[in-house]
């Protein structure tokens, strides 16, 4: 991932563009929408993320053989699988 560190006077310069380009009554909606979008995104990924890691452990998982299996093993499988649903 690519890191930009801006300093003061960058920082300075850029609102005060933004400032120049887009008015004082519009900075505040600007900067509404901004964090809206940032919010939507991080939930995005999160979910994302989400999905792959449950599928990916539903892919890892093996399905034991029955017949191999003890009772107390069963029950154990049988639980397992009845909260994952």
């Amino acid at each position: 991932m690519l890191a930009i560190a801006l300093g003061t006077t960058e920082i300075i310069l850029i609102v005060a563009v933004l400032f120049l380009l887009f008015g004082a009554s519009r900075l505040p909606q600007l900067a509404k929408s901004l964090g809206q979008s940032r919010k939507a995104f991080k939930e995005g990924l999160r979910e994302a993320e989400e999905e792959e890691a449950a599928d990916k452990s539903l892919r890892s998982a093996e399905a034991p053989m029955i017949s191999e299996m003890s009772d107390e093993a069963l029950a154990e499988e049988m639980r397992r699988r009845a909260e994952a649903k």
